[in-house]
């Protein structure tokens, strides 16, 4: 099952879509490139078991 997320990035700031697959597990860590400044993202992913939801931090990856 996937899901839609919002992230900000942590170079620039700006808002970017991502998918989250739910079936990876609850708290997940992955790089996405931003799609405004193409620089790597570290997203730390939880999804919260009961309502699904889904929260994003970022860390910028050198």
């Amino acid at each position: 099952m996937e899901t839609t997320a919002e992230f900000y990035c942590a170079c620039c700031g700006e808002p970017n879509q991502t998918f989250v697959d739910l079936s990876q597990g609850f708290q997940q860590t992955y790089v996405e490139d931003c799609q405004v400044c193409c620089r790597p993202n570290v997203l730390y992913v939880r999804v919260d078991e009961d309502t699904l939801d889904v929260a994003i931090d970022t860390d910028f990856n050198e």
